[in-house]
């Protein structure tokens, strides 16, 4: 999919792809800021061991916390086209979405293909009805299908995909950097085979209904003198928001409070209600408070 449509037509354009075919590739969408970012991680991966687990990969490096190792990855995870089209088809599902984890992914020659699977297995409930979260993979190098580009399974997705026996054959994301691959959660998928001679470099980049347990603790990610620098919407997405009802509360009140420095006493509670609970809640107590 190319980028030659408004802002607007292309989000709509995206939702359509991500819900009919479980996945899309959004050409140079951000070429600039993914070389800086590429950058920036460059001695992170240089640092970082290799993962122990067949899933991970014994030939693959992986780390998060990456909102506060490059101040790119801001720009990736607030563009406007996909907080739209994720937004759309979390929206019927939460209160309001987050951010699920922001993660590198480096993959070195020698790697084997990587379990095919979907990544809405963390949690258990009802299958395909409700997808849960909503992948955004950001290549820092090329994607090819010799150096283990992602593979993907085309309409594995949903409650028709996930009934299959057989997804049948993968495609490979192959692009360049810039380049957005998006995918469901309920999308059959695994990181391809490196059987070149240099490493296959990404970001994960995902979001996720806001009353799930994130893939990645965020608190511990982006404790609060960190997150206090974020802008209000990243902030948010982070986990310095409250699901309604009550959900991520921090003593009772929105855990955004920590933001502006650790209160000098105890604070009260303070409801936060969908508006359909607090006319419920206060035409209750308004009959009890009667006495009638």
């Amino acid at each position: 999919m190319t980028a030659d449509l408004t802002q607007a037509d292309l989000s709509t354009r995206l939702v359509g792809e991500l819900r009919g075919n479980g996945f899309c590739i959004l050409h140079e969408r951000a070429s600039a800021t993914v070389h800086a970012l590429a950058s920036d991680l460059d001695p992170v991966f240089a640092e970082t061991p290799f993962c122990e687990g067949d899933f991970y990969g014994r030939r693959t490096k992986r780390f998060g916390s990456l909102l506060r190792r490059s101040r790119h990855v801001a720009d990736l995870v607030l563009d406007p086209v996909i907080l739209s089209a994720v937004e759309a088809i979390l929206g019927p599902g939460c209160e309001r979405m987050q951010l699920n984890l922001a993660q590198a992914i480096e993959i070195h020659p020698g790697e084997v293909r990587q379990f095919p699977h979907r990544d809405q297995d963390m949690w258990r409930g009802a299958d395909g009805t409700q997808e849960y979260l909503v992948n955004i993979l950001w290549p820092l190098t090329s994607f090819t299908k010799e150096n283990g580009a992602t593979q993907i399974f085309p309409e594995s997705q949903g409650v028709t995909g996930m009934a299959k026996e057989d997804p049948g054959p993968p495609i490979y994301a192959e692009c360049e950097p810039g380049a957005a691959i998006c995918f469901l959660g309920s999308t059959a998928h695994g990181a391809g085979a490196n059987r070149s001679k240099n490493v296959r470099r990404g970001v994960l980049v995902s979001y996720s209904l806001g009353w799930l347990k994130p893939y990645e603790n965020l608190w511990l990610a982006y404790p609060p003198d960190v997150a206090r620098h974020f802008p209000p919407e990243l902030a948010a997405l982070a986990g310095y928001a409250q699901h309604r009802p009550n959900l991520g509360n921090y003593e009772g009140q929105c855990p955004s409070i920590l933001l502006q420095g650790e209160p000098s006493g105890p604070i009260g509670a303070v409801d936060a209600l969908r508006p359909d609970q607090a006319d419920a809640v206060a035409d209750f107590a308004a009959t009890e408070r009667s006495g009638r």
